[in-house]
């Protein structure tokens, strides 16, 4: 329910009890950044209000009425209750802004996010990060409806009403299995030939699949046969490479533990530009938090 109209403001009891503590309007007003005659104004306006005298005024200080006197014992306990909300208020405050949601591309998030992780850790030890993983495309979805703070795609195009920075350098190669017929030939796949061969590839709206499918269309490579096969994570698809199932163009961030054990065979290629940038994506013109510049930090992004 509303409060009566009698009941002061907490400033104004604040600074009676500053008068009974200090013994001094004078040194009250000092301590509230206030002057003299604007705390005197103040106690007399809560004098009508309450219609109570509140402090005596003399040439060695000020003090208060025995009516002042209970005044200031109740107003104490509203004044500790006030302080004790502005502390919670500022808690929460605190604990809003140590959270931060991300929505991350697979691959970044499997290759690279656990290292930006660990420093973010370290930079901020009580910070609370929420993720989500997803293709670029639904990351790009998630920026715009609000529901992450920061995003990494691969190789979408700049967005309108997103500001993207480049954290990491890709570049995707073209794999099969070791006993695959391309995994021994000396002459390099060219674009047509590649154009032309059903592949394993991610699902459309994946950072990977864009960055494919846009260089072949460049080099007007229009018509395209089915996928073999559409898996939905980069991890899928190496196992269905390694199961001999057919080629594939996956991150090199991804691929270098595979190679090194023999479990793929990079097939060089020819005429084309399969490098791209990986970047941090934002709301265009956010003005970031303190936590959301450590997380840029982390990942060594200059924005």
């Amino acid at each position: 329910m509303p409060l009566p109209p009698r009941v002061p403001e907490i400033g104004a009891l604040d600074l009676l009890l500053s008068v009974a503590r200090l013994g001094s309007l004078g040194k009250a007003a000092r301590e509230h950044g206030i002057t003299q005659p604007a705390a005197a104004s103040r106690i007399r306006n809560m004098e009508r209000l309450l219609g109570l005298p509140l402090i005596v005024r003399s040439a060695t200080g000020s003090r208060l009425t025995d009516e002042g006197a209970v005044i200031a014992d109740w107003a104490g306990r509203v004044v500790d209750a006030a302080a004790e909300l502005d502390a919670g208020v500022a808690a929460l405050r605190d604990q809003q802004a140590s959270r931060v949601q991300l929505a991350c591309s697979m691959t970044i998030a499997e290759y690279l996010l656990p290292g930006w992780l660990a420093e973010l850790r370290r930079r901020l030890p009580a910070a609370t990060i929420g993720l989500q993983v997803v293709n670029s495309a639904k990351v790009v979805e998630l920026l715009l409806r609000g529901e992450a703070d920061l995003g990494f795609v691969e190789g979408v195009e700049p967005l309108e009403g997103l500001d993207s920075f480049v954290v990491a350098q890709d570049e995707l190669r073209l794999v099969v299995h070791p006993d695959h017929p391309w995994a021994r030939r000396r002459k390099p796949v060219r674009a047509g030939e590649l154009a032309a061969t059903p592949l394993i590839t991610r699902e459309s709206g994946s950072g990977t699949r864009y960055v494919l499918d846009h260089e072949l269309e460049r080099l007007g490579y229009l018509e395209r046969p089915e996928p073999i096969m559409e898996l939905s994570s980069t991890t899928a698809i190496k196992a269905a490479v390694e199961a001999d199932i057919g080629p594939a163009v996956l991150s090199s961030l991804a691929l270098a533990e595979d190679i090194a054990h023999g479990k793929v065979v990079v097939v060089p290629t020819a005429g084309l530009d399969l490098r791209r940038r990986l970047r941090l994506v934002l709301r265009s013109g956010e003005r970031l938090s303190p936590v959301l510049r450590d997380v840029v930090a982390a990942t060594g992004a200059q924005i």
